[in-house]
């Protein structure tokens, strides 16, 4: 069981053409880097595994966006459907939205994206635009396979954890890391299976997770 809380934060709206998404945003004094979350498929800003993330990473000193990638409406219709959380042009599109967003409040700020199962598709297809520039991407029990033709663009160093006993999506990330061609890193957690769990599983995933983006986001001076 994973024993997390929603940390208080700026509750935010993020503007869209025809609507606005919510979510909530914390950057830490100093801070010079933010990463937004793409959840899963079927979950939302409130996820407790991207909670928990969340929580390590600003413990690192570094900044967190979790946002709701579908309006309430589209939620509801995908309760039944499943139809957009495997819309990964619509997804990506959002959290590209969202980034262009933060950084014109925050310009100055590193932009990493962390992705989890269908999220991590929707983060690989956005960093494949040049615009926003993106820093790095972490993919946490990802399907990076759905990204397509996009993996080959993305040029921003992606680290890919897979737990050890899910079998059939380490084979996707294999052949997934195959076609990246940035800077680049496959890790396994041993024993752990695709919702990571497993006692201390998602503690390991959280940890390599915050030394990428302290690597890549962080300047030596935060």
């Amino acid at each position: 069981m994973i024993h997390t809380f929603e940390a208080a934060g700026e509750q935010v709206r993020i503007p869209f053409a025809r609507f606005e998404l919510a979510g909530t945003l914390n950057i830490p004094e100093g801070s010079t880097g933010v990463v937004l979350f793409a959840h899963g498929s079927g979950s939302s800003r409130h996820s407790p595994r991207n909670h928990f993330v969340a929580g390590v990473l600003r413990g690192r000193g570094l900044g967190t966006l979790l946002f709701d990638l579908l309006t309430a409406r589209e939620e509801q219709k995908d309760s039944y459907t499943a139809h957009f959380r495997f819309d990964i042009e619509l997804l990506s599109e959002r959290l590209l939205g969202a980034a262009r967003w933060l950084l014109s409040r925050h310009g100055s700020l590193r932009i990493g994206y962390f992705g989890s199962s269908t999220g991590a598709a929707a983060a690989l297809t956005a960093a494949a635009q040049p615009d926003p520039p993106v820093a790095a991407i972490v993919s946490r029990g990802g399907r990076p396979d759905l990204a397509g033709r996009a993996l080959a663009l993305v040029t921003a160093p992606t680290l890919l954890i897979v737990g050890g006993e899910d079998t059939v999506v380490i084979e996707m990330n294999r052949e997934a890391y195959r076609q990246l061609q940035c800077p680049k890193q496959l890790k396994l957690i041993p024993g752990a299976t695709h919702l990571f769990e497993e006692a201390g599983a998602l503690e390991q995933a959280a940890n390599l997770a915050a030394d990428w983006f302290g690597h890549y986001l962080l300047s030596p001076a935060a």
